[in-house]
């Protein structure tokens, strides 16, 4: 059952910061398949507080996109990711295929 890793920025802290974890991150991909959904798209925020920007990505499983987001290479990049922005990242399980 697909997993997804919804990510979104709150607020932008420093532009420099996130133009180099946007440089890296990509690479942390090499290991763990993804299939990016939404990426910086349009977006209209319609209820609760505003966001910058939204990422959405597709991954096997649950534990795979856990196994991503706390792999070494991951947990190493995201330390960039947090000195440009506030984030909220949410990873949830999808439905079954019917």
């Amino acid at each position: 059952m697909s997993a997804y890793v919804v990510i979104t920025r709150e607020k932008t802290l420093d532009q420099a910061k996130l133009d180099e974890y946007r440089q890296v991150a990509p690479a942390t991909f090499e290991q763990h398949p993804v299939t990016m959904l939404a990426s910086h798209g349009r977006k209209e925020v319609v209820e609760g507080p505003a966001i910058e920007e939204i990422l959405i990505l597709e991954f096997a499983g649950y534990d795979e996109a856990i196994a991503w987001y706390r792999s070494p290479a991951y947990q190493a990049v995201s330390e960039t990711r947090l000195q440009g922005g506030d984030y909220r990242i949410i990873i949830t399980e999808g439905l079954p295929l019917v």
